[in-house]
């Protein structure tokens, strides 16, 4: 068995040159959590080895209509590097994507180590040292999105890039509950929610991420930064598009896909 997740990690390595490839059926059952999570593993060992450097996770699945669709109970994660991150206002390289998707979400940026399970709420509020709007860039390698939940496990959440607005805020006094959400592109709305959307809150969101890699042994720590999940629905994007996302309460994050033409 380890040598199919080896051949899987190798294939989802290669198709980040832009040829996608067929669902994972012949590596991963498409419901084998630990076996998706071991391929997702053996990845960031790869990449750490190359010289990556590791800033955060992302949580994805946040939506009980998602997860229904996957056929799963629970969010899944995915590793943030230091080279996913674009500048706020900045230019998304069309050279890195495949068939990428955006998405508007609430980031938390620690400022405490989360070692121990048992993290709750307060706990988990305790621990995070600024708040930011953000937009996740997701992608996947596998051919026209055709995945079940081992798929998006092992090929790291989907993920793809990520942009931090400049603007970060202390999260006292912010309502992460019901803030609305609007993503426009190229100005015009393309996407609506709110924070409850993100598993009931950012926080619980935040807290679950939290718990499952202390149990993992692999916990969070102080600076690390965690993209929540989504906000609303997620948009395909094109090249020139320009787009924005905007959070009540916390401001607004954006990026352009390639140059406008």
């Amino acid at each position: 068995m380890a040598d199919k997740f080896e051949q899987a990690a190798t294939l989802l390595r290669d198709a980040y040159g832009g040829a996608t490839m067929p669902p994972l059926r012949d590596y991963l059952d498409p419901v084998d959590t630990d076996g998706a999570y071991a391929v997702q593993a053996i990845n960031t060992r790869y990449w750490e080895g190359a010289g990556r450097r590791i800033v955060g996770r992302k949580i994805g699945l946040t939506a009980k209509a998602v997860q229904q669709q996957l056929g799963v109970d629970q969010p899944d994660f995915g590793v943030l590097f230091e080279d996913m991150e674009i500048a706020d206002g900045g230019v998304l390289p069309p050279e890195r994507m495949i068939q990428p998707k955006a998405e508007a979400e609430i980031a938390f940026i620690l400022g405490a180590d989360l070692a121990e399970p048992g993290i709750d709420r307060d706990a988990m509020a305790a621990a995070v040292a600024s708040v930011a709007p953000a937009i996740e860039i997701v992608d996947s390698r596998i051919t026209d999105w055709k995945i079940s939940f081992a798929d998006t496990v092992a090929d790291n959440g989907s993920s793809a890039m990520f942009v931090l607005s400049n603007d970060r805020r202390p999260l006292d006094g912010l309502d992460l509950w019901s803030c609305g959400m609007v993503l426009e592109l190229n100005g015009a709305v393309a996407s609506l929610g709110a924070g409850a959307a993100c598993l009931g809150h950012p926080l619980e969101a935040a807290c679950w991420l939290a718990n499952t890699l202390a149990e993992r042994g692999d916990p969070l720590r102080a600076g690390d930064i965690v993209l929540t999940g989504a906000l609303g629905p997620m948009v395909e994007i094109a090249e020139g598009d320009a787009v924005r996302a905007t959070v009540g309460g916390l401001g607004s994050v954006s990026f352009t896909y390639g140059e406008r033409t």
